[in-house]
């Protein structure tokens, strides 16, 4: 970014600076999103406030317009990329905080099927959400999800399938999870095009995500709804 750019930055007070953070992000302008976060961190902002006040709010906005078909995948994916550039400065240093996420999910295309784009879009709008996300890529067999629920303890596991071919294997892994007598520990959240309400039903998941922004909106109402049953 430019230096002359830099100065503007630094001369808005805190509210217009987040405000132009939020603008930034919707555009994509990833530099500019990163520079508030350290100009924001430079002024005594805590990492949890820079992450919910201006980030999250900021992806909450793309998440809407999203929705409502104003913003559309490739424009989403800018925005969420530029959401990850404020993550990368800020994840370290809430870690150091122990600073309180809104929940984990692991999530993965299921086994034969290599279709990743719209896993990834919900993998970095949860993020931008709160969550702290386990990312397991493509193709995975039910022993990996299985493994990755053991090591990583999330509230939720997420699959995604966008091939008629691949969708029954959502059963597979959700009839292992009874078997395992863990199935009612997770959420299931399943997502992909050729998914509907009734195939989610049949194959035991709690909900079908029609989008990423559906799918944020879903997993924080289900979060807060086990957590309720567990005080």
């Amino acid at each position: 970014m430019a230096d002359e750019d830099d100065l503007d930055l630094r001369s808005l007070p805190d509210d217009e600076l987040v405000q132009q953070m939020q603008d930034d992000l919707y555009d994509g302008l990833k530099e500019e999103v990163m520079e508030g976060v350290n100009i924001l961190l430079e002024r005594g902002w805590t990492p949890y406030n820079v992450l919910t006040i201006a980030l999250v709010e900021g992806m909450r906005i793309v998440g809407i317009d999203f929705r409502d078909g104003i913003l559309f995948v490739p424009e989403v994916l800018l925005a969420a990329n530029s959401m990850k550039g404020g993550m990368h400065i800020l994840r370290p240093l809430l870690a150091e905080t122990g600073a309180k996420q809104v929940g984990k999910m692991v999530i993965g295309t299921v086994k034969g099927d290599i279709h990743d784009i719209g896993k990834n879009l919900v993998s970095m709008m949860m993020e931008g959400a709160g969550f702290e996300v386990i990312d397991l890529g493509i193709n995975n067999p039910v022993e990996k999800y299985l493994e990755a629920l053991d090591t990583h303890k999330p509230e939720i596991l997420g699959m995604s399938a966008l091939l008629t071919t691949t969708m029954p294997y959502m059963k597979v892994v959700v009839d292992a999870m009874k078997e395992n007598g863990i199935r009612d520990d997770y959420i299931v959240l399943v997502g992909g095009a050729p998914l509907n309400e009734a195939f989610a039903e049949a194959v035991g998941a709690d909900a079908y995500c029609r989008d990423a922004a559906v799918a944020v909106e879903t997993a924080k109402e289900l979060v807060k709804r086990k957590h309720n049953q567990a005080a």
